[in-house]
C-alpha cells in the first residue's frame, strides 16, 4: 500500500512499528525524564527498645506482733451440792456411795440446823467424794462460806493445814470447825455431844 503522507501510518499502525529505533530511544528518554525518581532515603535501623524493668521492691518481712491469747478463764466448777447456801454454810461430807448424804444423817444434820435456827436452805451440804483432791482456795471462791464444818478427815480440802480436831478456828473471812464424820459421831453420845458443843459457838 503507497502512503503519500508519513503522517497517516498513526492511524493505522501502532507507534512502535512505524518509529525508528532512533526515534524509540529519543522518546524513552524524553519520557523517564519527566517521571520523578523517588530520592531513596538511607536506611537508618534503630537499636531495639530499651524497656526499663522497674527496680525490685526491696522488702523486709517484719514478722508481725503476736497478739496474746486471750485470757482463757478457768470455769468455775459445777458442784452438785445440797441446799441453796443462802446463809454461805458449807458443810463437807464423804460419801463414796451416796450422791449428798446419808437419809439418816441428812435427818441428824438438820435436827441441829433447826436448833440453831437454821434450815436446808440455808446451808450447802458438799460430797467431796467426787471431786477430790478438791482445793480450800476453789471452795472459798465458789461458795464464798462465812461458816465451814468439815465432818471426818477424808472430808478436809487441800490448802486448809492441820485443823486442830474440834477447835472452832476463827479466821479473817471464815469459822471454820473440824470434827468428826457422822459415822463416828452415830456410834458415841459423847462424840454427838462435843459436836453440838461446837456447832453452838458457830
Amino acid at each position: 500500500m503507497k502512503v503519500d503522507n508519513p503522517q497517516a501510518f498513526r492511524f493505522i499502525m501502532q507507534d512502535e512499528i512505524y518509529l525508528l529505533n532512533k526515534d524509540k530511544e529519543v522518546i524513552n528518554t524524553s519520557s523517564s525524564a519527566n517521571i520523578p525518581v523517588a530520592e531513596t532515603q538511607p536506611v537508618v535501623e534503630l537499636p531495639p527498645p530499651v524497656i526499663e524493668q522497674p527496680a525490685a521492691k526491696q522488702t523486709s518481712v517484719t514478722p508481725e506482733p503476736q497478739t496474746p491469747d486471750p485470757l482463757v478463764k478457768t470455769p468455775e466448777p459445777a458442784f452438785n451440792y445440797l441446799g441453796k447456801n443462802n446463809k454461805n454454810f458449807l458443810v463437807l461430807v464423804n460419801y463414796a456411795n451416796e450422791e449428798h448424804i446419808v437419809a439418816t444423817h441428812l435427818t441428824a444434820l438438820e435436827s441441829i440446823l433447826k436448833r440453831k435456827d437454821l434450815s436446808i436452805d440455808d446451808v450447802a451440804i458438799l460430797n467431796v467424794y467426787k471431786y477430790t483432791p478438791l482445793k480450800l482456795a476453789t471452795l472459798s471462791e465458789y461458795f464464798k462460806p462465812t461458816r465451814l464444818v468439815i465432818m471426818g478427815k477424808d472430808s478436809l480440802p487441800e490448802g486448809i493445814g492441820n485443823l486442830p480436831l474440834n477447835q472452832p478456828l476463827q479466821g479473817k473471812k471464815t469459822h471454820v470447825l473440824y470434827s468428826f464424820s457422822f459415822d463416828e459421831m452415830m456410834s458415841s453420845n459423847d462424840n454427838k455431844k462435843t459436836f453440838w458443843e461446837h456447832m453452838k459457838t458457830l
